[in-house]
């Protein structure tokens, strides 16, 4: 045990000396200034040299090579890009995976330290390498959401400018400069694909694969058939907002009509932790059983999950898509 105990002291530290050099690494002035002189020796501009270097930088997965070449190796790291992407982090995912585990390996430790049980400390290990992740996927569904309420404001935009004689690249550029982010960064995006050469079809489909929204998804379908088809883009642009704002009205509706199962579900959910913490107060010696004894220990953990599994049926539950 004391082997063991050892090598994940060594494990933690050798993690948080990784992390202190990836967030205190920087480039050196005299390396941008060398590069800039090379770049006019050589006749190239350097705007071109820069622009090389940030597709170079952008596509790394760590600014580690032995990470950057162990993550390459796994399919998963394009999806955890895109994942740390559509929350709007610029984090690379070699980061991100070192956060993990040096939190999951201080969580271990300090669960075992405390209650010497392998199965509470792997729980433990297992909670605190998920939080950066948890913390990922809060920021993303924030993005999504302002997103999505900002949407239809967008596509009343672009009918106004295409109404007014503009066309509808210029209309995305309109949109990029006058709308607040989320959405104008990701129009600023998807106009500057389309004007360095990318084919806008390829563009648009780009915006959709960056934001996963069932309204991004009709937007780009829309666009995409009117195209290829011919037909009044303003009118379609005007009928596709409407269809929105009326989902969300829908939406509004349903979200008024389970309010009470919503209530009754943070109810339950709730209830027994505040009965845990009322009788911790109240009567110590009583519950103190749960904590101390090895049964009551293992009833607590089997009580977390079964809780755990409920809230999420219940969450499933009252939550409707529309």
């Amino acid at each position: 045990m004391q082997i063991l105990f050892a090598a994940l002291i060594f494990v933690i530290v050798l993690m948080a000396l990784l992390m202190v050099t990836i967030l205190t690494a920087s480039v050196k002035p005299g390396s941008v200034v060398q590069g800039r002189l090379e770049a006019i020796q050589r006749g190239d501009t350097f705007a071109k040299t820069v622009s090389d270097m940030q597709l170079i930088r952008d596509e790394l997965l760590s600014s580690i090579p032995a990470l950057n070449r162990f993550l390459l190796r796994w399919g998963w790291t394009a999806v955890l890009r895109k994942f740390i992407s559509q929350a709007g982090l610029r984090v690379r995912p070699g980061k991100l995976v070192l956060t993990c585990g040096v939190l999951g390996a201080l969580a271990f430790e300090v669960s075992d330290f405390y209650y010497h049980r392998v199965f509470l400390s792997l729980l433990a290990a297992v909670l605190g390498a998920l939080s950066p992740l948890a913390y990922v996927a809060l920021r993303r569904g924030r993005r999504m959401k302002a997103f999505e309420q900002q949407f239809p404001d967008v596509i009343d935009l672009l009918t106004r400018s295409v109404s007014a004689g503009h066309t509808f690249t210029s209309g995305l550029e309109i949109v990029a400069t006058d709308m607040p982010n989320p959405v104008a960064g990701e129009f600023r995006t998807t106009f500057d694909e389309q004007r360095f050469g990318l084919p806008i079809r390829d563009a648009l489909l780009g915006l959709c694969e960056r934001i996963p929204l069932v309204d991004v998804r009709f937007f780009v379908i829309a666009l995409l058939v009117q195209k290829e088809t011919g037909g009044n883009l303003a009118e379609i642009l005007e009928n596709l907002a409407h269809v929105i704002r009326e989902r969300f009205r829908i939406a509004g509706e349903v979200r008024v009509r389970t309010a009470q199962g919503r209530l009754t579900a943070i109810i339950l959910i709730a209830m027994p932790i505040i009965m845990l913490v009322v009788l911790k107060v109240i009567n110590p010696d009583y519950i103190n059983v749960l904590f101390v004894d090895r049964w009551g220990q293992n009833m607590l953990i089997a009580a977390a999950c079964l809780q755990a599994l409920g809230a999420a049926l219940l969450w499933k539950i009252v939550h409707v898509k529309v």
